[in-house]
């Protein structure tokens, strides 16, 4: 008896606590003290009055933070006046609040995917601060408070549009700091391409972002990495749909980002004992759309800065001259000059303007680089700007450039298209005394140049016959007026892309199968001795996870390499791109890693020859359209003979963060050496990071380091890229970023050899453990091959794109 007694003590104790577990028809939520919690405490469920006023509203609210923060109301709109109130769920799977007299205030069933089929249904509150009504037979989630956001956005919650339902997810402010009705200020995700994020003041757009470039908005660049690093935006333009997710990788740090009720979107952490503002915006009166009007340039030299100042843009003249002196100027600037031709060269041209915030109104275009963005632009007669953005690509403008904000630095480039006139007249002038100066130039080194050029030609003929003289099998030597003909002389349009040898075109032979043609430059760090050495090496090795080389020509000073056609070109090109990324899920990147370790394994055990490819990495990986891996580029590999099993160079030549330690300071290269550049091919195809680019917020690690920590944390599961987690396998993931760490080790005796790798990968028996790896220093800037020349104890460095 004495026991019962106890136990029935604590329950009613435990319930007037309000220490819910769940909502449902049988244990509503009562007004008056009771509460709801996350599993984990961090988020309460209750009801609230602000200001201390009669009104009473269901909310959310962090439970540990003193004064209370609401992140999220259900009656925004009704509230609760009378003495008593539920919070239940309805005979249909709804919840619903009732007022004392049992009216429904508030109800679910509007945005409910569904009613219940079982009539058991019950709401509870998660970790993440999302509250759930769910079916407790079939387990399916009938609704949830993150897809009805009220003011605040938290982690792994998302603003999102659906232009066939016509349905998007908005942030709206309070109309006050005391009243959660909804106010004049929205932020909602745009269905342009690519989106960007717009606040509404009402129907008005009040201020904008400008367009995503996949890793931050152009418009923002006083937002650092840091901020923008939780941020993450993704496009489906074929179902029209589009989701800007908050993802908080550090699961301590409570964050939020909050529409005011003044118009400023604010995100923000909690450091203990306040809220700590990272970023603010609007930021100044520069952000404020449309501050100066149509062609209008608003200038601020900082990025705090209160006031406004208004230019004309090149070319442009002010619409009101009266206005403008009176203060107003968003009426804007008008063309001084009407643009004189369409789509004739030399009559219409572009000025460029440096560190600017792209207009609105944008349509993106899909030309390959600028110079066909230009020309683009050139031949439409509508056509005003263009601009070409790395991580997005060309975007025009057909209409006045609306909101474009000049910074003292950062931004983009935008170029104006004017009346050639516009740029200087006597641009003209000096055109001719320059063409007059190289013209006497080129008279007299005209005989000269013909010489060398005669010189240079024989001394390729004759290498060109002692090649075909070497009897290389199976390699067919192309006419030059084949290979242009096939590449319609070398189109930019068929330019499939650019590196340091130079550029590679598609092509199309007379009996229709298509090649890709590698030329290469004059500039190129690939000369000659490269150039030979690629067609002897990868003439004699045939595997199914090795690119094919058809044959080669050579005319003159020009160079080309003919290969078998990968539709899906390199794996760079779907692993760090935001869309793609998403066609390679992780079944698909344990394939490609499977075919890649498969592909050295026969270049370093089973082909004739032992090769050591030298220049391992995910740009150098080309995709078939099946998505099977084929290793590519074999101008730095090198051929050991008999039992030999390394080598060292005087000329270290290779791509930053994929050497080795022992061949970057010593130029000693071994099969171990590609066993190291595997190790952080490995690593990249995991997280979806670049080795050369990847930084851990404000802490600075490197992948390398990030993904030690992340092995002595978890395991390396939580490594794998975020966009593909759903379709991982734990199990896989945490092997083969086990694997990667043992591949990188400092000491080359202590990396795997390629056979083991193969068989760590494709068996399941226990990993050696393994040691730190050494952090090499993080480069921020593009893929570069670095080149050491030593000799009499000096060492001289310098560095090449590649």
């Amino acid at each position: 008896m004495a026991m019962h007694i106890v136990l029935l003590f604590c329950f009613l104790w435990f319930f007037d606590r309000g220490c819910y577990a769940s909502i449902s028809r049988e244990s509503p939520l009562s007004l008056g003290g009771q509460t709801l919690s996350s599993p984990n405490e961090s988020y309460e469920l209750g009801f609230f009055s602000p200001n201390n006023s009669r009104n009473q509203y269901v909310g959310i609210w962090f439970k540990k933070i003193t004064p209370r923060v609401v992140v999220w109301v259900a009656n925004r709109e009704t509230p609760i006046t009378t003495p008593s109130a539920n919070l239940t769920i309805s005979v249909n799977g709804s919840l619903v609040l009732l007022d004392g007299r049992q009216n429904v205030v508030w109800s679910s069933s509007s945005s409910t995917r569904g009613a219940s089929t079982t009539n058991k249904c019950h709401a509870k509150l998660l970790d993440t601060g999302n509250l759930v009504v769910v079916d407790e037979v079939s387990g399916t989630l009938l609704w949830q408070s993150f897809e009805n956001p009220g003011d605040t956005l938290l982690p792994l919650s998302s603003l999102t549009y659906n232009l066939a339902s016509k349905e998007k997810r908005v942030l709206t402010c309070w109309k006050s700091r005391t009243d959660p009705s909804p106010g004049e200020f929205s932020v909602e995700l745009t269905p342009q391409v690519p989106s960007q994020i717009v606040t509404m003041k009402g129907r008005r757009v009040y201020k904008r972002s400008g367009p995503w470039d996949k890793t931050g908005f152009t418009g923002l660049p006083q937002m650092e990495k840091s901020y923008a690093s939780p941020f993450s935006l993704s496009q489906d333009v074929a179902n029209g749909t589009g989701t800007f997710s908050y993802l908080q990788r550090n699961s301590q740090l409570i964050t939020r980002v909050v529409i005011t009720s003044e118009g400023y979107v604010k995100t923000s952490h909690y450091n203990g004992t306040g809220w700590v503002v990272d970023f603010s915006t609007p930021g100044n009166a520069c952000d404020i759309y449309g501050a100066c009007g149509p062609f209008g340039l608003c200038v601020t030299s900082s990025t705090t800065s209160p006031t406004t100042k208004c230019e004309c843009m090149k070319g442009f003249v002010p619409k009101h001259k009266v206005e403008r002196k009176r203060g107003n100027k968003t009426s804007g600037c008008v063309r001084r000059k009407a643009l004189l031709s369409c789509g004739k060269r030399g009559e219409d041209s572009f000025y460029r303007l440096s560190n600017v915030k792209p207009p609105d109104r944008y349509e993106y275009a899909s030309f390959v680089d600028k110079d066909q963005c230009q020309q683009g632009c050139l031949r439409n007669c509508s056509c005003t700007a263009f601009a070409y953005i790395t991580g997005i690509g060309c975007l025009l403008w057909y209409q006045e450039l609306m909101d474009t904000v000049r910074y003292s630095s950062g931004a983009e480039f935008l170029s104006i298209r004017l009346a050639s006139s516009e740029l200087g007249g006597s641009r003209r002038t000096m055109m001719i005394i320059a063409g007059s100066i190289c013209l006497s130039i080129f008279v007299i080194l005209a005989f000269a140049s013909y010489k060398y050029w005669r010189y240079r030609a024989k001394r390729n003929d004759s290498w060109k016959s002692g090649l075909e003289q070497e009897e290389i099998s199976g390699l067919t030597f192309f006419e030059m007026n084949t290979i242009r003909a096939a590449t319609d002389n070398f189109k930019i349009s068929n330019k499939l892309g650019e590196g340091g040898f130079g550029p590679v075109y598609k092509g199309i032979l007379s009996d229709r199968k298509e090649i890709a043609v590698k030329r290469l430059s004059s500039s190129s760090g690939q000369g000659t001795e490269e150039f030979m050495n690629e067609i002897k090496l990868i003439s004699k090795l045939q595997h199914r996870n090795l690119v094919r080389l058809l044959g080669c020509c050579i005319d003159g000073e020009e160079k080309l390499l003919i290969y078998e056609f990968m539709v899906n070109k390199s794996l760079d090109s779907f692993l760090f791109d935001m869309t793609l990324k998403l066609q390679i899920d992780w079944p698909k990147r344990f394939n490609i890693i499977e075919g890649v370790a498969r592909g050295l394994l026969y270049l370093h055990r089973d082909s004739c020859l032992k090769v050591i490819h030298r220049d391992m990495k995910v740009s150098n990986i080309l995709l078939d359209e099946n998505m099977n891996p084929k290793i590519s580029d074999f101008g730095l590999a090198r051929m050991f003979q008999g039992t030999q099993n390394q080598d060292s160079t005087l000329r270290v030549v290779g791509t930053i963060g994929y050497m080795s330690p022992e061949y970057a300071w010593t130029g000693m290269f071994s099969e171990k050496s590609d066993i190291y550049a595997f190790g952080v091919v490995l690593l990249e195809i995991i997280s979806g990071m670049k080795i050369s680019s990847f930084n851990c917020r404000k802490e600075g690690k490197t992948l390398l380091e990030y993904a030690w920590n992340s092995w002595l944390e978890t395991d390396g599961v939580d490594l794998l890229d975020q966009d593909i987690a759903s379709s991982g396998s734990p199990v896989e993931v945490a092997r083969c970023v086990q694997i990667g760490l043992l591949c990188i080790l400092q000491q080359a005796v202590d990396r795997p050899n390629i056979a083991q790798v193969v068989s760590m990968i494709t068996t399941t028996t226990d990993l050696p453990r393994p040691k730190q790896p050494v952090f090499a220093l993080q480069i921020h800037d593009q893929e570069s091959t670095v080149s050491l020349e030593s000799g009499n104890h000096m060492t001289q460095t310098a560095i090449y794109g590649r």
